[in-house]
């Protein structure tokens, strides 16, 4: 069976689509499941201050909610659809996220780290920001929110690892064994906290040019037990799956013959698509 767990929607501002055309094409391409999985509005920041269109508005949440059960039953004949929520971990708002993690029927939610602090480390727009700064040190932060996120059990999957990489800021070469340790520390946490991580192919179309996580983070992810998932984190219905031909292909070649999928927060194994 065919599946894509990271998807974003008009909602969020930045992405384009109706959740139905994704629902649509979802059907077109043959997956057997699809995650409708809009990123969480944000608690920590106001948003009438910072960038434009970042995420949600808190009062499209339920609504949001609201459409995606409507349309898994309307086309659960020919898909079937999960509700999924791409829910940033913020350090210091713990207890913000954890209401929105339990005030929905969702079928998983993905922890992912874009900010930290103030700054989405993620954003085109702010990568002016890496200036001055201690290359090692904000890698340093970074993985540690990772662990964090993954021991608040707030929530079922790890997005996109080590999405930090993906402007190409790295650490020195020669710091390349302490920005390991940082990766190895967080993987463990990961591991020791029972979730799952997607193998996010998105990562391919951005300046780093490799999926998330990289294939060395990957095989230490397997290594460890964990868990993973795959998704395409598709800003656009035409982008839906886009790539994870390949990252199928990646982990049939690393041995990996199962992948995770989620519903009312409880995970099954099933077998890795062959095609």
């Amino acid at each position: 069976m065919l599946i894509d767990y990271h998807t974003h929607h008009e909602r969020c501002g930045h992405a384009v689509g109706t959740l139905e055309q994704y629902v649509l094409q979802g059907i077109e391409l043959g997956l057997g499941q699809l995650g409708l999985s809009d990123h969480m509005p944000l608690i920590h920041i106001n948003p009438a201050n910072y960038y434009p269109e970042m995420a949600m508005p808190m009062d499209e949440l339920p609504r949001y909610v609201e459409e995606v059960l409507a349309l898994k039953e309307k086309y659960r004949e020919q898909i079937d659809i999960r509700l999924g929520l791409e829910g940033d971990y913020i350090e210091g708002y713990e207890e913000e996220i954890e209401r929105i993690v339990n005030a929905y029927p969702w079928d998983y939610v993905i922890g992912s780290v874009h900010f930290l602090g103030e700054w989405d480390v993620t954003d085109f727009r702010q990568t002016a920001q890496w200036e001055g700064r201690d290359p090692l040190e904000v890698y340093r932060q970074y993985y540690d929110a990772v662990g964090r996120a993954a021991n608040t059990g707030f929530y079922d999957i790890v997005g996109h690892f080590d999405v930090i990489k993906r402007f190409g800021f790295a650490p020195a070469p020669e710091q390349n064994a302490e920005k390991a340790e940082f990766e190895n520390a967080a993987l463990r946490r990961i591991a020791d906290s029972g979730i799952a991580m997607e193998l996010n192919a998105s990562g391919l179309t951005k300046p780093c040019a490799e999926m998330f996580p990289s294939e060395n983070l990957l095989r230490r992810a397997i290594d460890l037990g964990i868990p993973l998932t795959l998704g395409s984190d598709a800003h656009a219905p035409a982008k839906l799956s886009e790539n994870l031909d390949q990252a199928r292909a990646q982990l049939r070649s690393l041995g990996v013959r199962e992948v995770a999928t989620f519903e009312r927060r409880v995970r099954t194994m099933i077998p890795l698509a062959d095609k």
